[in-house]
């Protein structure tokens, strides 16, 4: 329980603070969410991604909770927390050193709004989507280090929700402002890895 009450405190401060460093309130960003080349933009791609994340994770512990699934490996439980722990300190790094990236060329991280700059620098030369990256690896790290086993099934799901809904809206915004270089870029390196 205690552990519960420690990640919904966690997910205000850490969607208020993933807000601050992305500019997500500013006065731009909401009339951007609004609309997007005249259109409605489409109400779940509203949800911050990283909300997402920790809302999926959620689900996944309220499942832990309701259908209970001992963990497997016991021998191994110190193992799976260090790798946990290990997989959480990249995740954070990788995850804020793209963010960090973004902040300092003034380009948006909303998947629908518009990008000013296209980067490629830093996580970028190996990653397309280094910020998901970089979440997928903290949620993996919490989920080993916490040994919960739902929140590592219900993954696949917001695995698919990003690959499938929120990477394209991005990519096709990139390909419209930045044609040809986007293209040569997308060709180079994968959406994932």
């Amino acid at each position: 329980m205690k552990g519960i009450l420690i990640t919904l405190a966690a997910i205000p401060i850490s969607a208020l603070l993933w807000g601050l460093f992305t500019g997500r309130w500013t006065t731009e960003s909401r009339r951007a969410r609004k609309l997007q080349d005249g259109a409605r933009v489409n109400a779940i791609m509203r949800i911050p991604v990283p909300w997402v994340f920790i809302l999926v994770y959620l689900a996944g512990v309220t499942m832990q909770r309701v259908l209970p699934i001992a963990f497997p490996f016991s021998g191994l439980a110190w193992v799976i927390r260090a790798t946990g722990f290990v997989f959480m300190a990249v995740g954070i790094v990788v995850a804020f050193s793209a963010l960090g990236i973004f902040r300092k060329t003034k380009t948006t991280t909303v998947p629908h709004e518009t990008p000013s700059t296209l980067v490629i620098s830093g996580p970028y030369r190996f990653t397309r989507n280094p910020m998901y990256v970089g979440l997928t690896l903290e949620y993996l790290g919490v989920a080993g280090a916490r040994l919960e086993i739902w929140p590592v099934i219900v993954l696949p799901l917001l695995l698919a929700y990003i690959n499938f809904l929120v990477i394209p809206v991005e990519e096709q915004n990139l390909l419209g402002v930045f044609g040809d270089a986007y293209q040569k870029y997308g060709a180079r390196v994968g959406r994932w890895l």
